[in-house]
């Protein structure tokens, strides 16, 4: 993918005039409906709008920040970034390297395959099955966990995009990845058109997380105030204001 404005960072301005800078980093490739960019280039999304009201109301001046996903926990560790709103789920492996805000959604995992075919999403219903997803995810973790001993193939992807373009196209039987973005794709035309859910798969939250939550460098102080303003929008309304022009119902989970 080669679009000139995604390697610029969309500002999002907060006051004071003496606000501190954040870059902000989100994964370089699409993620509907939490972050893609629209047809003239710009960040669009409830992600990208939830960073909005967080940075506003933790009077930071944040700059969004397109980065390789399988890259983004070097370039904040390395401070090319200063936090990641990038869908990055709170685990334990991930805490040994970063710090994390506490979670600001929580949705399931979910399986989608071909319509009319009878799958389970357990590793006996997904026994001889070649199974795609997103390198460098909880969903890669899971499926190593779960299915690899059941399934023909375990496939990995730079992007959740590609393993939904390959179940398309008949050369896998099966993704994981999260509720939200599966039902995005399923509402598409080809995605209504080749497939449907198979169901959540069992909860492992050693492996899928505790949420979804900021992730900062070790001991940055940052972590304070993007817990005050995740709380603040959550108490004052913006957060549900935002998330009711995206879903339903609330994705912050129990």
């Amino acid at each position: 993918m080669k679009l000139t404005s995604l390697a610029l960072a969309f500002v999002v301005l907060a006051s004071p005039l003496m606000a501190q800078n954040v870059k902000i980093g989100i994964a370089a490739e699409p993620y509907p409906p939490f972050a893609s960019p629209d047809a003239a280039g710009n960040w669009v999304g409830w992600e990208v709008d939830i960073i909005k009201a967080v940075c506003t109301a933790a009077e930071l001046t944040c700059a969004i920040t397109p980065t390789a996903w399988d890259g983004i926990i070097p370039a904040l560790t390395a401070g090319q970034i200063d936090a990641i709103m990038a869908s990055m789920s709170i685990t334990d492996e991930r805490l040994k390297a970063i710090d994390f805000s506490n979670k600001y959604y929580n949705t399931p995992a979910v399986i989608i395959g071909p319509k009319g075919v009878e799958m389970a999403p357990t590793p006996e219903g997904l026994a001889g099955k070649i199974i795609g997803v997103q390198v460098s995810t909880i969903h890669e973790a899971y499926v190593n966990k779960h299915f690899a001993a059941t399934a023909a193939e375990i496939k990995t992807y730079q992007t959740q995009d590609e393993a939904n373009q390959d179940l398309a196209a008949g050369r896998i039987d099966a993704t994981q990845a999260d509720s939200i973005a599966m039902d995005a794709f399923l509402a598409t035309e080809a995605g209504a058109a080749c497939c449907e859910l198979k169901g959540p798969v069992a909860d492992d939250p050693q492996v899928l997380g505790l949420g979804i939550g900021v992730g900062l460098r070790k001991g940055d102080p940052l972590k304070d105030k993007f817990n005050a303003a995740i709380d603040k929008i959550r108490a004052d309304g913006t957060y549900d204001a935002i998330t009711a022009k995206y879903f339903a119902s609330s994705i912050y989970g129990g």
